[in-house]
């Protein structure tokens, strides 16, 4: 199997089809939440239609916002998952120019206006992540702190409690027992590392 990948931030294309204006502008969304923001941030409020799809593992969405069903929004989709992207959101934009280009035609032009703009993005490998929860002490949080990016880790939040510290730290589901070893060691084995949940 493939390795999953998104993209490394927004991009954007923008083409002429028979004199109809597209703009295509895509983005990493790791929630529906986010893709609906990303969605009604872009949306272009003097354009004949803003059509969009979004892919977040088996969750997908789509609109034809008004053209012809099954001529944007779908293509669009088929545009991401052609190209084995996931977490990803497209708005295709369109400026309409007075000549109608037919449900074909309009298929091709969303289709292919959100598939060259995927193609020229900045991808990076979408990897799976985990939260760990640390429990040590005072003494050993600092040098903990400080080799987190040994691990491409990184801390997201601590609480302290008379017994010392515990921390949230989010890391590659690949490099958890690497992670859990090290703490191991610098505890002399009285640390504690436990996973809370994976997310996408």
């Amino acid at each position: 199997m493939s390795e999953r990948a998104t993209l490394r931030g927004e991009a954007s294309l923008r083409q002429e089809i028979r004199k109809s204006r597209f703009l295509a502008r895509a983005t990493r969304v790791d929630d529906a939440a986010a893709a609906a923001a990303f969605v009604e941030r872009v949306a272009e409020r003097d354009a004949t239609h803003n059509c969009w799809a979004w892919r977040i593992g088996e969750q997908y969405r789509f609109s034809d916002d008004g053209e012809p069903g099954g001529s944007a929004g779908r293509p669009i989709l088929a545009a991401i998952d052609g190209q084995g992207l996931d977490c990803v959101a497209v708005v295709v934009t369109r400026w309409f120019g007075g000549i109608k280009l037919g449900v074909g035609g309009l298929v091709r032009a969303y289709g292919g206006c959100a598939a060259e703009c995927l193609r020229l993005a900045e991808r990076v490998p979408l990897v799976e992540c985990v939260r760990m929860h640390v429990d040590c002490a005072f003494a050993q949080a600092p040098l903990l702190y400080s080799r987190l990016a040994e691990f491409d880790a990184r801390r997201l939040a601590e609480a302290a409690s008379a017994d010392g510290v515990s921390v949230e730290i989010e890391v590659a589901r690949d490099r958890c027992e690497a992670l859990a070893a090290f703490v191991r060691d610098i505890t002399r084995g009285r640390g504690r590392c436990r996973i809370e949940a994976a997310q996408a």
